[in-house]
């Protein structure tokens, strides 16, 4: 299993909070998590020739987190950052920046071709140049692997044509509450209750899995025919920057190693729950909760 490739494809960039800067982007939080679990997990992305550049880089290399970065004529991605009273986070994401300009190149082909699953979101497809960049790699990737479209709506930044066609490219589909209220407008499907729009979701996209996260309401993934909730842990929150991306790394792994979807769901559930009683969105796993996948 330590050969299974699994890829975070998108943004790495700086999240500027309250008490300093610190490396973030969902792809790279899902590689990094996934990577923490035995397997062998990749960041892929773009940084601009900068310093900003130069200190992604060297903390991926301390965390020891394989990754293809490539250095583009455009400056790092910075996001500032609020919290509000609860520790949620409100996101200000500069625009025009390196991770936008992902290029496909050849060595990004043979990447996607041995990758085992895959994790994307609709942030990094806001611009062209990454959005062909993360089509093309899902293109080339091998049959009967895992394609899970992790959808992040972050500002205005999405489109209901991206949606539609990620949801096309995914077998896999993450949303939270609040994301599928909105993806319900966009599509024609208020005034039926969540668990109705997910069966409408799985079916009308032929998806294996979906993961419906509500917050302090619990989590729910659904599979042709099943569906499995797990209530959330009540814990002392420091903040949620990255809860979500160690539950979808966490689900993958534990799926990738043979667990079963209630395992793997339990399993994600509690790794989240611990993401948030830490600071930033790349803490160290504690050995039990490694072991136990």
């Amino acid at each position: 299993m330590e050969n299974t490739i699994v890829v975070g494809i998108g943004e790495a960039l700086w999240d500027v909070l309250p008490e300093g800067k610190k490396i973030g982007g969902a792809p790279a939080n899902f590689a990094y998590h996934v990577s923490q679990f035995g397997l062998d997990g990749r960041a892929v992305s773009a940084v601009g020739d900068d310093k900003l550049g130069a200190e992604i880089l060297e903390n991926f290399y301390e965390k020891n987190l394989h990754s293809m970065i490539e250095k583009v004529p455009y400056p790092t991605g910075t996001v500032q950052v609020e919290l509000d009273a609860e520790g949620v986070p409100c996101y200000d994401i500069k625009e025009g920046v390196a991770w936008d300009n992902i290029p496909y190149t050849p060595a990004l082909e043979g990447l996607a071709k041995q990758t085992t699953a895959v994790c994307f979101g609709s942030l990094a497809q806001r611009s062209v140049v990454s959005r062909e960049t993360i089509n093309k790699f899902l293109d080339a990737m091998p049959e009967d692997t895992l394609k899970v479209f992790d959808i992040n709506l972050r500002q205005g930044f999405y489109t209901k044509e991206v949606l539609c066609n990620s949801f096309q490219k995914c077998n896999v589909l993450k949303i939270n509450d609040e994301e599928l209220v909105t993806v319900s407008r966009m599509f024609g499907y208020p005034g039926i209750d969540l668990q109705d729009k997910c069966w409408i979701l799985l079916a009308k996209y032929n998806l294996k899995m979906l993961i419906l996260t509500c917050g302090v309401n619990g989590s729910y993934v659904f599979t042709p025919g099943n569906v499995s909730f797990v209530e959330t842990p009540k814990v002392n929150v420091a903040d949620t920057v990255g809860a979500g991306d160690s539950f979808t790394a966490t689900f993958v792994a534990s799926i990738l190693k043979g667990k079963t979807v209630r395992e793997a769901h339990e399993l994600a559930v509690e790794a989240s729950a611990f993401v948030c009683t830490q600071n930033g969105a790349m803490p160290e796993f504690p050995l039990y909760l490694k072991e136990k996948i």
